[in-house]
């Protein structure tokens, strides 16, 4: 009779007490004095003034979704993790010392993502997907992308909104982002319709849909998928207001009170949007659910 040794029940391997300790210690010191700047520089702005909402949301979520999976805690390959953080740090003190914030911040996230890791390992980071994808959100794009993204974006809105206020019977004609309508001219700036406010409204959307439908996959991907259109719609809806604001009230009031006014336009109809779109969606698979 053949004996067979039984194999090693696997065990998990549970990070050492001072792992923390140093994992704490350096995420404090990459990643204070990295967003003080980008809170200084860029939360000050309109363009930034969405990042305290995506990070205190992103830090409860993520905060949520690790201690739900917490069995699933097993150190991360120590090579590999090290072999990221070395490159990131690297390229973390690069950007720091030209002062290239935007890459600053990129260099920044990938360390603690490495970091993570590291401590967390491959299982449970791939548990926490959305609250770490959801939290870049708050960091400040490259200008060249914005740039690249933003002005076919801007055109597209104002040519639209000139187009269906032209149509209406409106003295209004636009040459590029510029709109002229009676005796007023406008700037379609990158507040107004740019890829700051989309990658916002996205992103807000987003955290809704993963709540919402995290358990239903084909719901969340049909739903996630009207997120990117519900904040173009919503940027036009603020440009058109912003535009008879201009023309019934004067410059002076569409730069003023009513331009933040319209920023929060901005995010109600985009929430309102995403959710009529998700109760829609929702409505329709109960009756196909019901006739099947």
């Amino acid at each position: 009779m053949l004996l067979v040794k039984p194999e090693p029940a696997a065990v998990l391997r549970r990070p050492v007490p001072w792992a923390r300790a140093v994992f704490l210690i350096g995420l404090a010191a990459i990643l204070l004095p990295t967003m003080y700047d980008v809170a200084r520089l860029t939360w000050t702005t309109e363009q930034g003034g969405h990042a305290p909402i995506i990070v205190a949301t992103g830090a409860w979520l993520l905060w949520r979704e690790l201690k739900a999976n917490q069995s699933l805690l097993n150190p991360g390959n120590i090579w590999l993790g090290s072999l990221a953080l070395v490159a990131c740090l690297l390229f973390y003190a690069a950007a720091r010392i030209t002062g290239i914030l935007e890459l600053e911040s990129l260099g920044m996230y990938g360390a603690i993502v490495s970091a993570f890791y590291l401590l967390l390992g491959g299982r449970l980071l791939r548990a926490l997907w959305f609250p770490i994808l959801y939290l870049a959100a708050a960091l400040p794009p490259p200008d060249q992308v914005v740039t690249l993204v933003t002005q076919p974006l801007k055109i597209g809105i104002s040519d639209f909104a000139v187009s269906i206020l032209h149509a209406l019977g409106y003295p209004i004609a636009s040459t590029g982002v510029t709109i002229q309508i009676a005796n007023y001219q406008l700037f379609v700036a990158a507040a107004c319709a740019g890829l700051n406010s989309i990658i916002t409204l996205s992103a807000i959307c987003m955290f809704y849909v993963y709540l919402r439908h995290r358990s239903d996959l084909t719901a969340f991907l049909i739903v996630a998928a009207l997120v990117i259109p519900v904040a173009v719609f919503s940027n036009f809806v603020r440009v058109l207001v912003l535009i008879l604001i201009t023309y019934y009230m004067g410059e002076a009031a569409a730069q003023g009170f009513l331009h933040d006014f319209a920023g929060l336009l901005l995010f109600l109809v985009s929430l309102l949007s995403i959710l009529g779109a998700d109760a829609l969606f929702t409505r329709l698979r109960g009756r196909g659910e019901t006739y099947a």
